[in-house]
């Protein structure tokens, strides 16, 4: 197995081998020497990095050349977090640090500035920069790795923090995990874009670690926002075994062989349900926005209104703002609509309680601009038509029913079309729409097909339109005038709609034979190559899944181990300590996860979930990994590839220019030494 990945890689050197050196030979116009991609190189610090018995309050850091600031407050964290982030100044060709905090006994401290200082010139970043102190007499120089993962989109999470407790400082909570709500952490470490983290300056003893991606870089977590996870066992870097590091001369800073495996998912548990705000938007509906999706509503009283008039919104995961439509004529509503409602709200302790609280809605129409404009117009033509004697007529107003249909272009045969209204229909009188087929491929008929209608269970203002659609077929659908009626009165006008059904030919087919599932439910997910999702299979066993109507070009397979067999994907409980249900892209045995289809092409995998869903290993991790990197290498390679035709075929009639060529070898040098560091790694 591990020769394989050796000669994937030896096959990637060897494209950006050709590439460079082809690259390298195409004519450019001179411009003054070769462009500066050096970062600045650090000439002296003082107090000296890793200095002990630390007492002072600035840090002076000189560099080889003049340079500048980037994101500093996004770049910079300490370990231990400091109340107050130290000041970060230029000074000539230096930067100074001023330290604002008081400092714990015999801890050992970094101040980490990221990316944040690069070149005055060409702003090349000067990556990792760490400055080290102890304010006891020694420095704790242990260090342990590991690899971020989005769980969901099975797929590496940028710059993500890791905070390291020490376990002996924890109470001890078998049901329930607080930590990371409580303190802060004892040592921080930060992850590189590509997911990987080398957390440092960790002492021999026994840790419990979280991970989270600060999605507002203010490096607190927040939950429901930040992507967040941790891993069942404690972590003692003493006791753990060797691992190794390298430089990556591509992306330009370290990278390791991660230890540890961290499956990041958004928590949703522990943030506190409340009813944040109630508003009246329109005369017939109340909207009440909750702090967190879901919310349980055990009644809701209007003064004057009965219950039956109600219409709720579904109440669906992911939507936390509730519509509450009234089924009554506008003249009948006051101003000012009062009631309660009856709610579970989290209390201090987040359990959830019976809450009611009074809510008040007042709605009066405003005239806008617009309509006042036109009352006057109005009002002036039928003082006018009056004082001649003339019968007025106002002039006909636009119907304000409003809809649209769901589908724009062709139609799939697999999902049919919608209608969605900007009101819920109340009256639907299906008996009067007709549809009609009026071509099957070439042939031309004029043929009434039977429909079906059903509205969304997750959206009120939303029906299906359901028949046995012909594949490449051509329809006609009426549906006559007040047809529809939604809950504002309005009525429709007569609507004519024609549209076609694709046709399988055009496009490919992805069939999956799934096996190994020995009774457990998943879930199947044809995806675009940035993982977003455009076609699902939900309650899957075993047998052969197909996937129709797939679009020319690439996509991706990705698979749910669905364990309550619910139908869909469920994230973790940070505090329950519940991981979340794992995610996995399908790859070959050559580690390809991205599959091109063309038009009429049929694509069979085999998928065996025994072999994608077992345990992982940091062996299997590793290969992962690797299979990741050759895959991104291989793609970069054609990136280049196809870029030295384009100026080949651009500079074909000018002359060689040999200085190009000879500063572009020495950027391959630097690139291959980082190829064979990771070859030797690897080997």
């Amino acid at each position: 197995m591990k020769i394989r990945f050796v000669l994937i890689k030896i096959i990637v050197i060897a494209f950006f081998v050709e590439a460079f050196l082809l690259r390298c030979a195409t004519v450019m116009t001179p411009e003054g020497g070769p462009k500066d991609t050096l970062p600045p190189v650090i000439v002296r610090m003082e107090p000296n990095n890793f200095t002990t018995n630390f007492k002072e309050k600035k840090v002076f850091i000189e560099f080889n050349e003049f340079v500048q600031l980037k994101d500093q407050n996004k770049e910079m964290y300490t370990s231990p977090a400091m109340k107050k982030q130290p000041l970060v100044m230029l000074r000539g060709k230096g930067v100074v640090l001023t330290i604002r905090d008081t400092l714990k006994e015999n801890t050992t401290y970094a101040i980490d500035l990221g990316s944040a200082v690069t070149d005055n010139n060409e702003g090349n970043p000067l990556h990792d920069m760490r400055y080290v102190f102890s304010t006891g007499d020694k420095i704790d120089s242990l260090m342990c790795s590991g690899y971020v993962e989005d769980s969901y989109k099975a797929d590496s999470v940028s710059k993500a923090f890791l905070w390291f407790y020490i376990a002996d400082s924890l109470q001890n909570t078998p049901d329930y995990d607080s930590t990371i709500f409580l303190r802060k952490p004892d040592v921080i470490a930060r992850a590189k874009t590509n997911g990987i983290f080398i957390a440092q300056n960790l002492k021999p003893i026994k840790y419990k670690v979280y991970a989270f991606a600060d999605t507002n870089d203010n490096q607190l977590y927040e939950p429901g926002i930040d992507l967040i996870g941790t891993i069942d066992s404690l972590v003692n870097p003493s006791t753990m075994p060797p691992f190794g590091i390298w430089f990556d001369s591509l992306r330009m800073y370290p990278s390791a062989e991660p230890q540890l495996y961290f499956r990041v998912f958004t928590d949703r548990a522990f943030r506190g349900q409340r009813l944040v705000e109630h508003s009246r938007p329109d005369c017939k509906r109340l909207q009440f926005y909750f702090n967190d999706d879901y919310p349980i509503i055990d009644s809701l009283e209007l003064d004057s209104i009965p219950r039956e008039r109600l219409i709720f919104d579904p109440r669906t995961i992911g939507r936390d703002t509730l519509n509450v439509w009234i089924d009554m004529p506008e003249k009948s509503l006051p101003d000012t609509i009062k009631g309660q409602i009856v709610y579970y709200k989290h209390d201090s302790i987040r359990q959830l309680v019976k809450t009611r609280e009074k809510i008040k809605g007042a709605w009066k129409h405003i005239e806008s601009k617009e309509e006042e404009k036109e009352r006057k117009k109005a009002e002036k033509e039928k003082a006018k038509a009056e004082a001649s004697g003339e019968e007025y007529k106002p002039e006909e107003k636009e119907n304000p029913f409003k809809y649209k249909f769901t589908v724009q272009g062709d139609v799939n045969p697999q999902l049919g079309i919608g209608i969605e209204t900007d009101f819920p229909i109340i009256k639907f009188d299906s008996t009067l729409w007709e549809m009609k087929l009026m071509e099957r491929g070439k042939e031309k008929i004029n043929e009434t097909v039977k429909i079906h209608f059903r509205r969304d269970t997750l959206n009120i203002c939303h029906w299906h339109i359901d028949s046995k659609w012909e594949e490449a077929g051509k329809y006609h659908l009426y549906i006559p005038k007040g047809a529809m009626t939604d809950i504002m009165g309005y009525q429709n006008d007569s609507i004519g709609y024609d549209f076609s059904t694709m046709a399988q030919e055009k496009f490919a087919t992805l069939k999956v034979n799934v096996s190994g599932t020995n009774g457990k439910k998943y879930i199947l997910q044809q995806t675009d190559t940035s993982g977003h999702m455009q076609q699902e299979k939900t309650n899957v066993s075993g047998g052969v899944v197909t996937f129709m109507y797939i679009p020319a070009g690439e996509i991706k397979l990705r698979i749910i181990e669905d364990t309550n067999g619910n139908g869909k994907w469920d994230a973790g409980d940070v505090v329950k300590r519940l991981q979340p249900e794992r995610s996995e892209y399908y790859s070959n045995s050559d580690g390809e996860d991205t599959f091109t289809t063309k038009v009429n092409w049929e694509i069979t995998i085999e998928a065996n979930m025994e072999q994608i869903f077992k345990p992982v290993t940091m062996e299997s991790l590793q290969k992962m990994l690797d299979e990741r990197e050759a895959a991104r290498l291989k793609k970069l390679t054609e990136e280049l590839a196809k870029q030295r035709r384009e100026n080949a075929n651009r500079d074909q009639n000018r002359g060689q220019n040999s200085g190009g060529m000879m500063g572009g070898m020495g950027g391959m040098g630097g690139m291959m030494g980082g190829m064979q560091g990771m070859m030797g790694r690897t080997m």
